[in-house]
């Protein structure tokens, strides 16, 4: 009995460990899950995000210049100066005539001080600040949005890498399983005396060929993979990424309806650089304006030496007005000008370039399309022709030549199917891209 018990011990334990110490599982991809890991994980999609909360917090800087500031300093100190150990002995309410002015004697003071402040006019500073504040955290919550488009169009760029590669590998697999058939029924037909061994050596160099490119693709597979996870931005072992077969997510990657680029967040982070650019020229300006501060403090001074202690405070109104500063206000008035003049031609410049760019997606769209379509009959025609012609072949009515040239057409035919159906997607994100549209539609 307890020798049973001790048997499923050491079975559970064995199958724990081979748990753990077992590769990771592949894990199941969608292009939407991929795009989501990306967004939530990617040092891309972080950094913009990083950016987004810096500028909000410029945003609260600048609006603390309209609430009250309040401070608090204290400290202890003390002197034989005649001058210092004087006022601090009237700050303690210590005063008395017998007091020698010039030998005070050695005189300590523990001071608290608070003060309140507030300022009433500026000249619009504050409040063009805060509005190129705000005009900035816009601008930048934009460029999160730019960054996460573009991070989305590079993930279907890698996904579709993958698609491109495996199915390189299963054209050359198929290819190297042609060859050698053709390999077998050639060396066969060479034994029998009815083909020469030039011929037979022949299909065993394009089989070795063969082999080297599907090699080679499989190495193309593992990078293909390994980019992908540096994409999302996730640590995973080559040969462990699966895509799901019937990908539903793919169904919303839809051509858009119509050319309008004015959704391209680049545009709108623009616009509020540019709000952002015009209130700074407000706040340039009202260096020309006097500021206007309230202030009150209150103040606690205690003596331990003469044991006395003092209260008292002071409250009013401070003006300031620059009446000459080598022209310094004047510089910094022409800087920010300057400054919005750059925008706003940055802004013509991005419109004419998004327009480009829109137009030159639209074509790289539809040359795809019509390029898919092609490589789709193409196939169709290659894959007759290579069925017609290994049946020649095996019948010894074709020579080895010519059925070498038909397999490495239907190979390129597919491969050809292949590229042109991923890059036709790819394509269609990098539309959608262009216009500013999320690169599924309904996310």
């Amino acid at each position: 009995m307890n020798l049973s018990i001790l048997m499923r011990g050491i079975c559970s334990l064995v199958i724990v460990v081979d748990f753990l110490v077992s590769p990771s599982r592949a894990e199941v991809w969608t292009l939407e899950r991929a795009i989501l890991v990306a967004l939530k994980q990617s040092p891309d999609a972080l950094i913009a995000r990083q950016r987004a909360t810096e500028a909000e917090a410029i945003v609260n800087s600048a609006q603390s210049n309209w609430y009250p500031q309040v401070s608090l300093q204290g400290s202890y100190m003390q002197t034989n100066s005649p001058m210092m150990a004087f006022g601090s002995i009237l700050n303690q309410r210590a005063f008395n005539f017998g007091l020698n002015f010039n030998h005070p004697g050695q005189i300590d003071n523990l001071n608290g001080t608070g003060t309140v402040a507030y300022n009433l006019y500026s000249g619009g500073r504050v409040k063009a600040g805060v509005s190129a504040a705000r005009a900035g955290s816009r601008a930048a919550l934009e460029d999160l949005r730019a960054a996460q488009n573009q991070l989305s169009l590079i993930v279907v760029k890698s996904y579709f890498e993958i698609i491109k590669a495996r199915q390189s590998v299963l054209a050359l697999d198929s290819g190297v399983n042609a060859y050698e058939a053709a390999v077998v029924n050639a060396q066969a037909r060479y034994e029998a005396g009815q083909l020469f061994k030039a011929d037979l050596l022949s299909l065993k160099v394009q089989l070795a060929q063969t082999k080297e490119q599907l090699s080679s693709a499989r190495s193309g597979v593992l990078l293909s993979e390994r980019s992908f996870c540096y994409v999302l931005g996730i640590q995973n072992a080559p040969g462990l990424i699966q895509l799901q077969a019937e990908d539903t997510s793919l169904q919303r990657l839809l051509e858009p309806q119509s050319i309008n680029t004015s959704l391209r967040p680049e545009l709108a982070s623009l616009r509020e650089r540019l709000i952002a650019a015009e209130e700074m020229v407000r706040v340039a300006r009202g260096a020309r304006q006097p500021s206007v501060n309230a202030f009150a403090t209150y103040q606690v001074d205690q003596g331990f030496k003469l044991n006395h202690q003092g209260n008292s405070w002071s409250a009013g109104l401070a003006l300031d007005l620059n009446i000459f500063d080598g022209g310094k206000i004047k510089a910094g008035i022409s800087q920010s000008a300057a400054e919005l003049g750059q925008v706003k031609e940055m802004m013509r410049k991005l419109q004419q370039g998004i327009a480009l760019e829109a137009e030159q997606a639209r074509l790289s769209y539809e040359n795809a399309k019509e390029r898919l379509e092609v490589s789709v009959q193409s196939v169709d025609q290659a894959k007759e022709s290579v069925e017609l012609t290994r049946a020649r072949f095996d019948q010894g009515l074709l020579a080895t030549a010519d059925l070498i040239g038909v397999e490495s057409r239907y190979i390129e035919a597919q491969m050809r199917r292949t590229f042109a159906s991923s890059d036709e997607r790819i394509a269609l994100a990098s539309y959608r891209s262009a216009l500013g549209l999320p690169v599924l539609s309904n996310p």
